[in-house]
């Protein structure tokens, strides 16, 4: 299912599915970068910097009052999307506030994302450097240190196509030059989010993967890549330098729309909302997947039977 449209059974069109889908235990999923946020390959709140020439997959944006001020190394104008040579399937969108995508919404979407991702707690704790290291999916917080990547880290899935990673950074994200991470066993529904607590920089040469969510800002250093993922500051600045960017991603990863998969963030009748992993889809399925609420399930096996009673009398 298309991860920018509603995850949820809304259609109320009979008594009995009306019941069983518009009640009061009716729940909507939803992917954790929706909407216009997951349309934005790199994303600033008050400037956006490059160092040309820069090779990005999707959309550049900033919200911010100096609309095309605050976009420099691109072509921009204020608040008109505009395409550049540097960018391919995308615009630049400088201080975009109607229109889809629209900077401003998406960075309403930023700060709510930010939120969700804190919710799911710490999870496992870590050293600060991740190097050498092979981790599973889950949850996991990093301590600070002057590098949180000095070598390689390696994420397996395990054979789950859906396998999610959150790594909680209380404090920075900082990668050493010519870093790594490397993403096995995994498919299609996969996630990677790097939740930075202030501001992260990836170093010379690094070869990245994921959605970096920074509070403050973001830096990459000369040819810095992130081949599948996307850079997205709540507050401060985005500066480029020569880089390789991509939300749409190439073979072995193709089709996990920036590796925004694995988490849905459910939303009850009532307002509250949680945040949950996929459950397990093994290899050479089709990946996604959406978390039914227990008691949704109940209410539709209910509505089912209660419609096969009917078409018996």
């Amino acid at each position: 299912m298309n991860s920018m449209t509603k995850r949820a059974f809304s259609t109320c069109a009979a008594p009995i599915v009306l019941a069983t889908l518009c009640g009061p235990s009716a729940a909507w999923a939803m992917p954790l970068l929706g909407g216009d946020l997951a349309s934005f390959t790199v994303l600033g709140a008050s400037t956006v910097t490059n160092v040309p020439t820069s090779v990005i997959d999707g959309n550049v944006g900033v919200w911010s009052s100096g609309g095309a001020n605050a976009v420099t190394g691109f072509l921009s104008a204020p608040g008109v999307a505009v395409s550049d040579p540097q960018l391919s399937g995308g615009l630049v969108h400088a201080g975009t506030t109607s229109g889809t995508p629209n900077a401003m919404q998406a960075q309403a979407e930023l700060s709510t994302a930010i939120t969700n991702l804190g919710s799911l707690g710490p999870g496992t704790l870590l050293a600060a450097d991740l190097a050498g290291l092979t981790l599973a999916p889950g949850v996991y917080t990093v301590a600070a240190g002057t590098s949180n990547l000095s070598g390689t880290l390696t994420l397996d899935g395990q054979g789950n196509a859906n396998a999610a990673w959150v790594f909680q950074m209380p404090s920075t994200l900082i990668t050493s030059p010519n870093s790594v991470v490397s993403l096995i066993n995994t498919g299609s529904g996969a996630g990677i989010f790097w939740n930075v607590g202030s501001s992260a920089t990836l170093d010379t040469n690094t070869t990245f993967l994921g959605n970096i969510l920074a509070l403050a800002s973001i830096t990459l250093n000369t040819a810095a890549t992130d081949l599948c993922g996307r850079m997205l500051a709540d507050t401060g600045a985005v500066t480029l330098d020569q880089n390789t960017l991509s939300s749409t991603c190439a073979e072995p990863l193709t089709g996990t729309d920036g590796l925004s998969g694995g988490l849905d963030v459910i939303t009850t009748a009532a307002g509250t909302t949680k945040v949950v992993f996929l459950p397990y889809a093994p290899l050479g399925g089709t990946g996604g997947g959406t978390v039914t609420e227990p008691a949704m399930a109940v209410l539709l096996g209910l509505g089912l039977a209660g419609l096969g009673l009917s078409r018996r009398r």
